[in-house]
């Protein structure tokens, strides 16, 4: 009680009364819409709508009060060298994590100066899937050869994930096994309805039929019918046709990006694996009389296995876009900062679900305000380098309408895209449909730790619900999280209500859950996952042509060329290569689930520490049984001949580029 009045008198001096510009020294914590993303003062074709309000709802970003553009008086001018980017300054990267970052931005930089003279002398186009593998240093044993050759100085390192064979295509076998096991595992979906619906205004975007019809997958389905599969649920799919299909026009509208709005089926075989068996392209619908849907299906000649190739390519160019804009900015990056705001302004650093929470918050207002200042913003990293150009964030802003955190659990997640159904009799209460999911197996071995972790640590502090009623500053801190940090989505009933110690631990075990193994997953496999850009292209420059297409008799007397001339140029392969190499990294100072640095804190408490402890031991063992299941040959999507094991939610890691490690928090 004593300390009441001084504890209330730091949160004042924390919040900031919403004006004035904020200046580095700053340990002001305010919200903002995302108004700082365009540059209109550079020219017209950099001004970006602002994302934030009843028009394009977005969560809430950290106020810095920088004046507005010239131009528009609503949008926030760019930082620069006269006034950076802000961020509090308890949020601020260590010399240590920024020695790393800007140790990775030199090295990219070196990466990128040798080929970029190369190519601008001798050209940029692409002749053969040997000029892209030139890209790449020898694959082989770097023990044995411990000096690095001169030619090899200025290549990457080869992705150790994905098989670069003689056709440098990607596999079907690898393409289904990389919806459960690769960067982005969280997309796939089971299929419900045949032929799949679009929720889109057809007066706008026209019919919401699919082209998909039972003849396409009668011949894969061993021997049921379509209806038989879904009701033995066999059929699964990536679909991104209403993600993408609003966006099309102004996509193909620039020259070098051409993209279609994609759906794949894929059939669960007898041995736990996925296969695709069709999929659907889809364009605008700009005259009556050509269709604007295709259905392309496992090839059964040399033409077709060209487009085959090339409609995958497609598929996972809409992949990486929707990785890395939805799943993983929108979904962890952006959506966990409101809680962090209001956590620093409502919740004193004495109370014990800040002090819980402290590490899982470590550098991510740091790292998202540098994804605006370099990443997301106009002409930006994403733009340059994804389909989605000026559209990329206005494609956030339409999944946002569809975000929930009550479905942000992994259990959840699982459920509602059909991939798990409810069974108290199972380890984690629910029966995974696919059996082998790498990702989801792993993971509900972490999200269970942490929830117990949890209702540990809630139920020491909170022993009923009277307690959490009378938290003053906890109440207000989710309200405000809600009310003001996910403003425009305050009124939807889906939100999570907080009166009892179980509710609490259900919504700290998801923010933690999204801040460490989530994020993880999806982040620190990019560059081994998505480093060989033709089984991977961040965008495709080419359609694929029909036969009445002026380019159909090039594709047919060059299909390799064709194909080589749809991917992005080398020099952007290896801007490419040199970005998701730095936000593969783990840095020096990285701070790892189940390593928990400021125990005296509940030096009083022999039950919290004795939790923690715990858990340490329970993410070792996670650590053990993830490399036994490596070595299961009965697991196929993890184990066997050229199969990567999967390693993403391994626990704990070096520095570097390892492709595994759960940090504490949303770090790069």
């Amino acid at each position: 009680m004593g300390l009441r009045e001084l504890r209330e008198k730091a949160l004042r001096e924390l919040r900031g009364n919403g004006e004035g510009v904020r200046v580095l020294s700053d340990r002001i914590y305010d919200y903002d819409i995302y108004n700082d993303l365009g540059n209109p003062d550079k020219g017209l074709e950099f001004a970006r709508p602002d994302l934030g309000g009843q028009r394009r709802p977005y969560p809430r970003r950290c106020r810095t009060g920088r004046p507005s553009t010239n131009l528009d008086p609503k949008s926030e001018s760019p930082a620069n060298e006269m006034m950076p980017m802000y961020v509090p300054r308890d949020e601020a990267f260590s010399d240590g994590k920024r020695r790393t970052v800007d140790a990775g931005s030199r090295k990219g930089m070196m990466n990128n100066l040798f080929p970029f003279f190369k190519h601008s002398i001798e050209g940029d186009s692409i002749n053969s899937f040997a000029d892209i593998n030139n890209l790449y240093k020898e694959s082989r044993n770097r023990s044995n050869f411990p000096v690095e050759s001169t030619a090899d100085a200025f290549k990457f390192d080869p992705p150790n994930i994905v098989s670069r064979e003689a056709s440098c295509c990607l596999r079907d076998d690898e393409f289904g096994r990389f919806t459960l096991a690769g960067m982005n595992p969280i997309s796939i979906e089971r299929l419900k309805v045949f032929p799949p619906v679009s929720k889109l205004d057809p007066s706008i975007y026209g019919p919401t039929q699919s082209a998909l019809r039972e003849e396409h997958l009668i011949s894969h389905l061993d021997g049921m019918s379509v209806q038989q599969a879904i009701e033995k649920k066999k059929l699964f799919t990536l679909d991104y046709h209403d993600v993408f299909l609003p966006f099309l026009s102004s996509i193909n509208a620039h020259p070098n990006r051409k993209a279609y709005a994609t759906r794949t089926i894929f059939l669960l075989t007898q041995f736990g694996t996925l296969k695709p068996i069709a999929i659907e392209l889809s364009l605008p619908s700009m005259n009556p009389f050509k269709p604007s849907k295709q259905v392309i299906t496992p090839p059964e000649d040399a033409t077709s296995n060209w487009q085959w190739q090339l409609a995958k390519a497609h598929v996972c160019s809409n992949d990486s876009g929707a990785h890395e804009l939805i799943q993983h900015w929108l979904r962890t990056h952006a959506c966990r900062e409101p809680f962090i705001i209001a956590a620093r302004r409502h919740l004193s650093v004495m109370h014990p679900i800040h002090k819980l929470l402290h590490p899982h918050m470590r550098y991510t207002m740091d790292i998202n305000a540098r994804a605006r200042e370099l990443l997301i913003n106009a002409d930006g990293i994403i733009e340059s380098l994804f389909s989605t150009k000026e559209c990329s964030m206005e494609i956030t802003s339409l999944a946002y309408k569809n975000w929930r955190f009550d479905m942000e659990s992994l259990p959840a997640d699982l459920i509602r895209r059909g991939i798990a159904e409810q069974d108290p009799t199972e380890p984690h209460g629910i029966k995974l449909l696919i059996e082998d999911y790498p990702y989801a197996n792993d993971g509900l071995l972490i999200w269970s730790a942490i929830e117990r972790l949890v209702k540990d640590y809630v139920n020491h502090y909170y022993p009923d619900s009277n307690s959490i009623q009378s938290d003053s500053e906890l109440n207000t801190w989710y309200y405000e999280s809600i009310n003001v940090g996910h403003a425009d989505l305050r009124h939807e009933t889906w939100w999570p209500k907080l009166s009892t110690p179980d509710d609490l631990v259900s919504i700290l075990a998801t923010l933690i859950w999204i801040s460490s193994a989530k994020h993880a997953a999806l982040n620190f496999g990019q560059y081994h996952y998505g480093g060989y850009v033709p089984v991977r292209p961040p965008y495709m420059r080419r359609l694929i042509p029909n036969e009445d297409d002026p380019e159909y008799s090039n594709f047919v007397s060059d299909p390799e060329g064709y194909f080589l001339s749809s991917l992005p140029s080398l020099k952007e392969m290896t801007f490419l290569l040199s970005v998701l190499d730095m936000l593969s990294t783990h840095s020096d100072d990285e701070e790892y689930l189940g390593d928990r640095k400021e125990l005296s804190t509940w030096r009083g408490n022999p039950e919290i520490i004795e939790a923690f402890y715990r858990f340490s031991m329970e993410m070792k063992a996670i650590e053990k049984e993830i490399d036994r299941r490596n070595s299961d040959p009965k697991l196929r999507n993890r184990c066997g001949a050229g199969v990567s094991p999967y390693q993403l939610l391994v626990p704990f890691s070096g520095p570097g580029v390892s492709c595994r490690g759960v940090p504490n928090s949303i770090s790069i």
